[in-house]
């Protein structure tokens, strides 16, 4: 008798981690859809990069179309380095322009000028958008890192740009900080569908020292752990691939170097390594980057590991649904630290 309630009890057992397995193996995964963002000023079909979209099947790419910034000659918000089409998109990406706008501006325009700043953008970005070879295009994404003392205004400029007629039937999207996510209540949720959550710039870029402030993860936990699932917006998600120098003078932040790059970094010559850091010290003055000696160089770069731990992390607490998933930034010399494989692999994490 003793022995049959066993046999009973442990098909109970089995029948019942079989369920578990079949419930937790069965998660419906969702598609994602892997491209890039276009962060220059002036756009080339390179055959590398165009075969980097082929081999993620990317359908589009986020295209940066210009800056806003105010200017006080005129008081007014102006472009600055509007993109140039030397070379159509290819004929199977699609466009996703993308406008960025210095936060600052919406402390210093009013309705009237925030009105006629939608309007300027909806003309100027569909005139590029047909430069680009294309003609039409589904969604516009906005870039502002807006703040409490902007939010209202900002929100109002949304409103506006959605009721543009050029923009009928386009999908308006934002871009999101991790601040913003957290800080719901002050910073709002902006009046669009959805955003883009950047991934990215999260530490503390002025602050002397060795940390890497392009990807932290101990501000991820305190600003996505506990708040990202509850996030109202559909998400879209940004993640790096850049890498910079972040010039020091005097233990000052100075600015970041475009000069600088790996190679230069790892002449000896020019550069001394502190230990096993990030940080280098500059041996000779080197005025082609306007650097001097002494100055120091905090090297920020993402490696696999980074990206594939960070996806790991927003998997867990990320909304399940399809999203794109885009790689900042287009551009074969820093696409040429990851292989196809890891990339894939950080992909299929989501």
């Amino acid at each position: 008798m003793l022995l049959l309630i066993d046999k009973i009890d442990m098909r109970k057992i089995s029948i019942l981690v079989i369920a578990v397995f079949f419930f937790f193996g069965c998660k419906q995964k969702f598609t994602i859809y892997p491209t890039f963002y276009y962060w220059k000023t002036d756009y080339k079909n390179k055959k590398a990069e165009t075969n980097y979209l082929e081999q993620f099947k990317s359908k589009s790419l986020y295209v940066r179309i210009m800056d806003i910034d105010f200017n006080p000659d005129i008081q007014q918000p102006t472009p600055v380095s509007p993109i140039n089409f030397s070379d159509p998109l290819p004929k199977q990406i699609d466009i996703i322009p993308v406008v960025f706008i210095v936060n600052h501006i919406f402390d210093k325009i009013d309705t009237k000028q925030s009105d006629l700043l939608a309007d300027r953008i909806a003309k100027f970005v569909d005139a590029k958008v047909k430069q680009a070879g294309k003609s039409n295009y589904t969604e516009l994404q906005i870039d502002c890192d807006w703040t409490k003392t902007t939010r209202d205004r900002y929100f109002s400029f949304l409103e506006e740009l959605k009721k543009h007629p050029i923009l009928k039937g386009k999908t308006i999207s934002v871009t999101l900080r991790l601040h913003q996510v957290k800080n719901i209540i002050s910073s709002g949720i902006p009046p669009v569908k959805k955003a883009l959550l950047m991934c990215y710039n999260m530490g503390n870029l002025r602050k002397y020292g060795e940390q890497n402030s392009i990807l932290d993860q101990h501000e991820m936990d305190v600003y996505l752990k506990d708040f990202l699932e509850n996030y109202p917006l559909k998400l879209d998600v940004a993640l790096p691939i850049f890498e910079w120098a972040v010039v020091f003078r005097n233990q000052q932040y100075a600015g970041i170097s475009k000069r600088i790059t790996q190679a230069k970094i790892d002449d000896k010559k020019l550069f001394k390594q502190r230990g096993t850091s990030i940080l280098y010290d500059l041996l000779l003055d080197y005025p082609a980057a306007g650097l001097k000696q002494g100055d120091v160089i905090r090297w920020e770069k993402i490696s696999p590991q980074n990206l594939f731990a960070t996806s790991k992390f927003l998997s867990r607490y990320l909304k399940p649904e399809e999203r794109n998933l885009v790689f900042y930034h287009l551009d074969t010399d820093l696409l040429k630290h990851f292989t196809n494989e890891e990339l894939q692999k950080v992909i299929a994490n989501f």
